[in-house]
Protein backbone atom coordinates (compact mmCIF):
# COMPACT_ATOMS: atom_id res chain seq x y z
CA UNK A 1 0.00 0.00 0.00
CA UNK A 2 1.48 3.46 -1.01
CA UNK A 3 1.03 6.33 1.51
CA UNK A 4 -0.29 9.88 0.95
CA UNK A 5 2.55 12.37 0.87
CA UNK A 6 2.60 14.57 3.85
CA UNK A 7 1.42 18.10 3.06
CA UNK A 8 0.05 17.38 -0.61
CA UNK A 9 -3.61 17.04 -2.19
CA UNK A 10 -4.85 14.52 -4.45
CA UNK A 11 -6.86 14.78 -8.20
CA UNK A 12 -9.58 11.87 -8.52
CA UNK A 13 -10.98 11.63 -11.62
CA UNK A 14 -14.53 9.74 -10.88
CA UNK A 15 -16.78 7.70 -13.42
CA UNK A 16 -20.36 7.81 -12.09
CA UNK A 17 -23.07 6.07 -13.14
CA UNK A 18 -26.53 8.41 -13.95
CA UNK A 19 -28.23 7.97 -11.12
CA UNK A 20 -29.49 10.51 -8.70
CA UNK A 21 -27.83 10.89 -5.46
CA UNK A 22 -24.13 8.77 -6.92
CA UNK A 23 -22.25 11.84 -6.23
CA UNK A 24 -23.95 12.36 -2.62
CA UNK A 25 -23.22 9.02 -1.66
CA UNK A 26 -19.68 9.05 -3.03
CA UNK A 27 -19.13 12.38 -0.65
CA UNK A 28 -20.70 10.52 2.22
CA UNK A 29 -18.18 7.12 1.18
CA UNK A 30 -15.46 9.52 1.19
CA UNK A 31 -16.25 11.37 4.29
CA UNK A 32 -16.29 7.95 6.19
CA UNK A 33 -12.66 7.59 5.25
CA UNK A 34 -11.43 10.87 6.43
CA UNK A 35 -11.09 12.30 3.06
CA UNK A 36 -11.71 16.35 2.70
CA UNK A 37 -13.11 17.25 -0.81
CA UNK A 38 -11.73 20.43 -1.55
CA UNK A 39 -13.18 20.86 -5.13
CA UNK A 40 -15.23 19.36 -7.55
CA UNK A 41 -15.17 20.10 -11.71
CA UNK A 42 -17.54 17.94 -13.64
CA UNK A 43 -15.76 17.34 -16.88
CA UNK A 44 -18.89 15.62 -18.92
CA UNK A 45 -22.25 14.40 -18.25
CA UNK A 46 -24.21 12.53 -21.00
CA UNK A 47 -26.64 9.89 -20.77
CA UNK A 48 -24.14 7.28 -19.54
CA UNK A 49 -23.25 9.17 -16.66
CA UNK A 50 -20.70 12.04 -15.80
CA UNK A 51 -17.07 12.15 -15.16
CA UNK A 52 -16.19 14.60 -12.23
CA UNK A 53 -12.30 15.95 -10.72
CA UNK A 54 -12.42 16.45 -7.32
CA UNK A 55 -9.00 17.82 -5.42
CA UNK A 56 -9.19 15.72 -2.03
CA UNK A 57 -7.09 15.59 0.92
CA UNK A 58 -6.14 12.87 3.28
CA UNK A 59 -5.23 12.96 6.98
CA UNK A 60 -1.12 12.42 6.93
CA UNK A 61 -1.56 8.57 7.63
CA UNK A 62 -4.03 8.26 4.83
CA UNK A 63 -3.56 5.77 2.41
CA UNK A 64 -4.21 6.04 -1.11
CA UNK A 65 -5.67 2.75 -1.54
CA UNK A 66 -8.25 3.76 1.18
CA UNK A 67 -9.50 6.57 -0.66
CA UNK A 68 -9.73 4.41 -4.17
CA UNK A 69 -11.76 1.84 -1.94
CA UNK A 70 -14.24 4.60 -0.32
CA UNK A 71 -15.00 5.78 -3.65
CA UNK A 72 -15.62 2.82 -5.44
CA UNK A 73 -17.80 1.34 -2.50
CA UNK A 74 -20.72 3.01 -3.91
CA UNK A 75 -22.07 0.89 -6.97
CA UNK A 76 -21.11 1.74 -10.42
CA UNK A 77 -18.68 4.35 -9.70
CA UNK A 78 -15.17 3.63 -11.21
CA UNK A 79 -12.08 5.98 -10.10
CA UNK A 80 -10.33 6.54 -13.30
CA UNK A 81 -7.02 8.18 -11.98
CA UNK A 82 -5.92 9.62 -8.66
CA UNK A 83 -2.31 11.69 -8.68
CA UNK A 84 -0.80 14.10 -6.57
CA UNK A 85 -2.07 17.67 -6.81
CA UNK A 86 -0.34 20.63 -5.08
CA UNK A 87 -1.99 21.94 -3.08
CA UNK A 88 -0.76 25.83 -3.85
CA UNK A 89 -1.96 24.79 -7.67
CA UNK A 90 -4.57 27.45 -7.87
CA UNK A 91 -7.29 26.31 -10.98
CA UNK A 92 -7.25 28.22 -13.69
CA UNK A 93 -10.76 28.67 -15.72
CA UNK A 94 -11.49 28.87 -19.05
CA UNK A 95 -12.56 32.46 -18.43
CA UNK A 96 -9.21 33.75 -17.09
CA UNK A 97 -7.86 32.63 -20.30
CA UNK A 98 -10.47 34.49 -22.69
CA UNK A 99 -9.74 37.47 -20.51
CA UNK A 100 -6.10 37.24 -20.77
CA UNK A 101 -6.24 37.19 -24.39
CA UNK A 102 -8.24 40.09 -24.78
CA UNK A 103 -5.80 42.38 -22.41
CA UNK A 104 -3.11 41.14 -24.20
CA UNK A 105 -3.73 39.93 -27.79
CA UNK A 106 -0.71 41.01 -28.88
CA UNK A 107 0.92 37.80 -26.75
CA UNK A 108 -1.67 35.38 -27.65
CA UNK A 109 0.21 32.51 -27.83
CA UNK A 110 2.58 33.23 -24.79
CA UNK A 111 -0.41 33.60 -22.57
CA UNK A 112 -1.89 30.42 -24.63
CA UNK A 113 1.02 28.29 -23.49
CA UNK A 114 1.52 29.78 -20.14
CA UNK A 115 -2.38 28.85 -18.73
CA UNK A 116 -3.73 26.55 -20.71
CA UNK A 117 -2.24 23.97 -18.54
CA UNK A 118 -3.48 24.74 -15.05
CA UNK A 119 -6.70 25.04 -16.67
CA UNK A 120 -6.33 21.53 -18.00
CA UNK A 121 -4.26 20.21 -14.76
CA UNK A 122 -1.86 19.03 -16.97
CA UNK A 123 1.96 19.59 -16.75
CA UNK A 124 3.19 21.45 -19.68
CA UNK A 125 2.17 23.26 -23.36
CA UNK A 126 4.19 24.15 -26.39
CA UNK A 127 2.42 26.03 -29.11
CA UNK A 128 4.22 24.17 -32.66
CA UNK A 129 4.49 25.92 -36.19
CA UNK A 130 4.97 22.93 -39.09
CA UNK A 131 8.33 23.94 -40.67
CA UNK A 132 9.17 22.35 -44.28
CA UNK A 133 11.42 20.47 -42.77
CA UNK A 134 11.24 17.09 -40.13
CA UNK A 135 11.20 19.05 -36.96
CA UNK A 136 8.64 21.35 -36.09
CA UNK A 137 9.81 24.83 -34.39
CA UNK A 138 8.54 25.87 -31.03
CA UNK A 139 7.11 29.29 -30.98
CA UNK A 140 5.74 29.52 -27.34
CA UNK A 141 5.90 27.39 -24.43
CA UNK A 142 5.20 27.45 -20.52
CA UNK A 143 7.71 27.40 -18.13
CA UNK A 144 8.33 23.97 -17.39
CA UNK A 145 8.14 22.69 -21.16
CA UNK A 146 10.27 19.73 -21.45
CA UNK A 147 13.82 20.16 -23.08
CA UNK A 148 13.03 16.79 -25.32
CA UNK A 149 11.98 19.10 -28.79
CA UNK A 150 13.53 17.00 -31.43
CA UNK A 151 10.82 15.33 -32.48
CA UNK A 152 8.46 14.70 -35.48
CA UNK A 153 4.68 16.07 -35.92
CA UNK A 154 3.28 13.72 -38.68
CA UNK A 155 0.19 14.81 -37.32
CA UNK A 156 0.29 17.79 -39.00
CA UNK A 157 -1.26 19.50 -40.49
CA UNK A 158 -3.91 19.42 -37.94
CA UNK A 159 -7.75 20.29 -39.00
CA UNK A 160 -8.84 19.33 -35.32
CA UNK A 161 -8.61 18.40 -31.56
CA UNK A 162 -7.30 15.04 -31.10
CA UNK A 163 -5.45 13.15 -28.25
CA UNK A 164 -2.80 10.12 -28.81
CA UNK A 165 -2.35 6.93 -27.76
CA UNK A 166 0.66 5.86 -25.99
CA UNK A 167 2.93 4.18 -28.11
CA UNK A 168 2.61 6.44 -31.47
CA UNK A 169 6.21 7.09 -33.03
CA UNK A 170 6.66 10.03 -33.19
CA UNK A 171 6.22 10.42 -29.24
CA UNK A 172 9.33 10.87 -27.63
CA UNK A 173 10.54 7.76 -25.11
CA UNK A 174 11.17 9.50 -22.41
CA UNK A 175 7.60 11.20 -22.21
CA UNK A 176 6.19 7.42 -22.31
CA UNK A 177 8.11 6.29 -19.62
CA UNK A 178 6.60 9.10 -17.77
CA UNK A 179 3.22 8.30 -18.76
CA UNK A 180 2.34 11.69 -19.96
CA UNK A 181 -0.75 11.83 -21.70
CA UNK A 182 -1.08 14.20 -24.94
CA UNK A 183 -3.77 16.07 -26.70
CA UNK A 184 -3.17 18.65 -29.11
CA UNK A 185 -5.26 21.24 -31.21
CA UNK A 186 -5.17 23.80 -34.07
CA UNK A 187 -4.25 26.81 -33.51
CA UNK A 188 -5.45 29.38 -36.07
CA UNK A 189 -4.56 27.06 -39.20
CA UNK A 190 -3.77 23.82 -39.29
CA UNK A 191 -0.06 24.40 -39.77
CA UNK A 192 0.00 25.89 -36.37
CA UNK A 193 -0.75 23.55 -32.89
CA UNK A 194 -0.74 23.47 -29.09
CA UNK A 195 0.68 19.87 -27.32
CA UNK A 196 -0.97 19.77 -23.98
CA UNK A 197 1.01 17.29 -21.74
CA UNK A 198 -0.51 15.54 -18.48
CA UNK A 199 1.76 13.34 -16.43
CA UNK A 200 0.15 10.23 -14.95
CA UNK A 201 -3.54 10.68 -16.16
CA UNK A 202 -6.49 11.26 -16.46
CA UNK A 203 -6.52 10.84 -20.70
CA UNK A 204 -7.76 13.72 -21.93
CA UNK A 205 -11.75 13.35 -22.75
CA UNK A 206 -13.91 14.54 -25.95
CA UNK A 207 -15.30 17.42 -23.55
CA UNK A 208 -11.70 18.58 -23.00
CA UNK A 209 -10.67 18.41 -26.28
CA UNK A 210 -13.65 20.80 -27.29
CA UNK A 211 -12.30 23.34 -24.56
CA UNK A 212 -8.97 23.14 -25.88
CA UNK A 213 -10.52 23.54 -29.18
CA UNK A 214 -12.23 26.57 -28.63
CA UNK A 215 -9.67 28.34 -26.33
CA UNK A 216 -6.74 27.63 -29.31
CA UNK A 217 -8.86 28.77 -31.72
CA UNK A 218 -9.48 31.98 -30.32
CA UNK A 219 -5.80 32.77 -29.37
CA UNK A 220 -4.76 31.59 -33.24
CA UNK A 221 -7.59 34.47 -34.22
CA UNK A 222 -6.17 36.80 -32.16
CA UNK A 223 -2.31 36.06 -32.81
CA UNK A 224 -3.21 36.56 -36.71
CA UNK A 225 -4.94 39.83 -35.96
CA UNK A 226 -1.74 41.11 -34.08
CA UNK A 227 0.20 39.99 -37.18
CA UNK A 228 -1.68 41.57 -39.71
CA UNK A 229 -1.77 44.85 -37.69
CA UNK A 230 1.72 44.78 -37.27
CA UNK A 231 1.51 44.71 -33.83
CA UNK A 232 3.50 41.14 -32.77
CA UNK A 233 7.01 39.91 -33.34
CA UNK A 234 5.31 36.14 -34.63
CA UNK A 235 8.39 35.94 -36.55
CA UNK A 236 11.23 35.64 -33.45
CA UNK A 237 10.52 32.11 -31.34
CA UNK A 238 12.31 33.27 -28.83
CA UNK A 239 10.38 36.61 -27.62
CA UNK A 240 7.58 33.70 -26.95
CA UNK A 241 9.10 31.46 -24.78
CA UNK A 242 9.28 32.12 -21.22
CA UNK A 243 12.56 33.19 -19.30
CA UNK A 244 14.98 30.68 -19.12
CA UNK A 245 13.39 28.07 -21.64
CA UNK A 246 15.85 26.60 -24.17
CA UNK A 247 15.04 27.99 -27.80
CA UNK A 248 14.21 24.77 -30.14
Amino acid sequence: MVKVMRGMTYLLRLVLPDRPGSLGAVATALGAAGVDIESLDVIEHGPDGAVDDLVVGLPDSGLADALISAAQSVPGVHVESLRPHPRAAETVRDLDIVDALASSPHEALRQLAMMVPEAFRAQWAMVLEATPFALPRVIAASANAPREREFATPWMPLTTARRFAWGEEWIPEVWTERAIELACAPVGGPYQAILLARAGGPSFRPSELMRLAHLSGLAGTMAAAELKAGRQGEGSAGSLLPDGAPSA
